[in-house]
């Protein structure tokens, strides 16, 4: 894979949106998530994390079905901004502009969902990202999500793709595999090409 060549900063998240380079953005929570979400019981109120969580369909899925602990952090503020103007109810303290590997774990999270985040890092920071997943979460916590299954060979910016065995490598210090298949209710577009992930914390 040839090197990143630009900086892929607050700034560069924030031209990206502004300028309409947001292919990633279905504009609704993708299938196989939706599904994920409907078997979770509310009353359980599990605290929830969305990291790069962009306009965050997720959020709003999960909020407007009753979840109140739903968290979302980007460094963008147009991605953010854009949850906000939807959904005006949705805590404004748990809008969390920041970058993911700063966040506190001080309450761990018991689900992080990871939705084009991963594919939008630097492969280098890939090893860090499923670290940090461990720390954020708490013993037995879940990280549930999609990654894309192909390897998008000479990309020099996101999305990254990746194959089953090189993301293997990055989990399985820290977690257990309960769900690692090719996804069967994609978007047509992405069919046959994510992973869904649902991995539980040793």
């Amino acid at each position: 894979m040839k090197s990143v060549t630009p900086p892929l900063d607050a700034s560069y998240w924030q031209q990206r949106y502004a300028t309409g380079r947001d292919g990633w953005d279905a504009g609704a929570p993708t299938p196989p998530l939706r599904a994920y979400f409907d078997q979770i019981r509310t009353i359980a109120q599990p605290r929830i994390l969305i990291p790069g969580a962009g306009r965050a369909y997720e959020a709003e899925y999960l909020h407007r079905a009753g979840f109140e602990q739903v968290f979302v952090a980007d460094f963008a503020p147009e991605a953010l901004g854009a949850l906000a103007a939807r959904v005006p109810d949705f805590p404004a303290g748990h809008l969390l502009q920041a970058d993911f590997f700063g966040l506190s774990n001080e309450p761990p999270y018991d689900l992080i969902v990871e939705q084009t985040f991963f594919c939008a890092l630097a492969p280098a920071l890939r090893p860090a990202y499923a670290q940090q997943c461990a720390r954020l979460l708490r013993p037995g916590g879940t990280l549930v999500g999609l990654l894309f299954d192909a390897p998008f060979a000479g990309a020099t910016e996101p999305p990254f793709g990746g194959t089953p065995a090189e993301y293997r490598a990055y989990f399985a210090p820290y977690f257990a595999f309960r769900y690692f298949e090719t996804a069967t209710n994609s978007l047509g577009p992405r069919q046959g090409r994510e992973l869904f992930i649902c991995l539980k914390k040793n």
